[in-house]
């Protein structure tokens, strides 16, 4: 095992954390349009060509990994720069952070809707309507499961397989992202890529909502929360960090969503407390930022105990 990946992990988690994601030529960005155009070229109403799609773009992405890995490998300083940099290119946990704070200041100050249109940067549902506790209802759970998708199951795949793990499992969790939804032109052509990020958030979902439950100051609630609630969630994954974080916060999530202007979605109750508050938000960050924090810590930690073992 790479003795070069524990420090390469962390110091890209490092740079996140200070950094946020790049500002210019950002690398998703890069892969989002390679995507694009390669949906423009083949794209069909069918599974078929779907499966096609994503096979094409995980498939490169893990091979721009091994590639990597095998030009850094007579250096070990080399190969922990380039874990660093793609650490750092994937994760997106301090950017998510800065968007919860604006979406609360807003609220802060009053206005709820320049509130409602800044939420639109996390969230897909139809923010025109939504009264405060919505709004932070929405940022709670947008928070809950990027922690997860953009944090720690990146982190939970770059420890398993390196640069390639972690490549890889970016390129599915952004075609989901792009063609991943429940409408006329992606039902087929996204359903290889949507079951797909489910498989690959499998692992990571348990461990942030482990780390949600152990870190959140309300173990038991939110363990009792997860157990009762999370299966009831569409999603075999947000349900896990959503109830925790309900159960942690002390708050009820989920609800009914508006999503494209008319496709109206009654997801389960999670939680058994009030109803969320804008200052629930920072409250949501802070725990996120810890869950994130345990997360890389625990990972570095089982990655150099396993090297020793390897001695």
């Amino acid at each position: 095992m790479s003795g070069a990946r524990a420090p390469g992990l962390l110091l890209g988690f490092a740079a996140d954390r200070i950094l946020g994601d790049p500002q210019r030529f950002h690398p998703i960005a890069g892969f989002g349009a390679v995507a694009a155009h390669l949906e423009r070229r083949i794209y069909a109403d069918t599974r078929v060509r779907g499966i096609a799609h994503a096979a094409a773009l995980v498939g490169g992405a893990v091979t721009l990994g091994i590639a990597t890995e095998r030009v850094t490998a007579r250096s070990p300083i080399a190969r922990a720069a380039a874990t660093a940099l793609a650490t750092w290119a994937v994760l997106g946990g301090r950017s998510l952070e800065r968007e919860a704070f604006a979406v609360h200041a807003r609220l802060a100050a009053g206005d709820l809707p320049a509130a409602r249109q800044r939420l639109t940067h996390l969230v897909g549902r139809d923010t025109s309507a939504l009264d405060e506790a919505h709004v932070a209802r929405a940022v709670i759970e947008s928070v809950a499961e990027n922690t997860s998708d953009a944090v720690v199951a990146p982190l939970v795949w770059a420890a398993v397989g390196g640069m390639p793990g972690l490549l890889g499992y970016r390129a599915a969790n952004t075609l989901d992202a792009m063609v991943g939804h429940h409408n006329d032109r992606y039902e087929r052509f996204g359903w290889a890529s949507a079951r797909l990020d489910d498989l690959v958030n499998l692992p990571g979902s348990r461990l942030a909502g482990a780390l949600t439950a152990a870190l959140g100051g309300r173990p038991l609630a939110a363990i009792a929360v997860w157990r009762r609630d999370a299966r009831r969630h569409p999603s075999p994954n947000a349900g896990v960090v959503e109830s925790t974080f309900a159960g942690s916060l002390g708050v009820r999530l989920g609800g009914t969503n508006t999503y494209d202007g008319d496709r109206i979605e009654h997801r389960a109750v999670m939680g058994d407390g009030r109803p969320p508050a804008p200052d629930d938000i920072p409250r949501a960050t802070r725990l996120a930022r810890r869950v994130g924090i345990g997360a890389v810590g625990l990972i570095a930690l089982v990655l150099v105990a396993a090297r020793e073992s390897y001695r």
